[in-house]
């Protein structure tokens, strides 16, 4: 199968960040305005960890707290899932799967070049598989 450099080029290029010491409120408004699941928690172009909707719903809403004076800092996760582009996507799926979570880091040199969510591989996945099927159909009716 195929590494993460193919899936990163199909990516949009834009990385959704927030600073951690915005408030959880801010990084939802930001996730909602941009019909994204997951933030980049950097500070002065340094990535420190990821945001996800899911970090909210467990630890503030779960919890009883207030978003709007939760920081982003106390509930980020700060050792996310990280590989580089030469990883395989199959590599990929298998730590998303062990470890249960949603999105990964794809850095090189400490360089943040991509995120990616268990959907941006399904779908890459399935594209391959339909192209493979084409050419398969196109081999057998020749």
């Amino acid at each position: 199968m195929s590494n993460l450099n193919k899936l990163i080029a199909l990516k949009n290029k834009h990385v959704f960040n927030i600073s951690p010491n915005e408030n959880v409120f801010s990084a939802l408004k930001m996730l909602v305005d941009n019909n994204i699941g997951a933030l980049v928690v950097m500070e002065q172009g340094k990535t420190l960890g990821l945001f996800t909707e899911r970090d909210y719903a467990r630890k503030v809403v779960l919890l009883g707290k207030n978003s709007k004076e939760v920081l982003v800092a106390e509930i980020m996760n700060k050792q996310p899932v990280i590989l580089a582009p030469k990883d395989t996507i199959a590599n990929a799926m298998q730590l998303m799967t062990d470890k249960m979570v949603r999105y990964i880091l794809i850095m090189e040199n400490e360089q943040l070049l991509a995120i990616v969510s268990i959907g941006d591989l399904v779908k890459y996945i399935i594209d391959q598989q339909d192209q493979t099927i084409q050419y398969l159909n196109k081999y057998i009716s020749s």
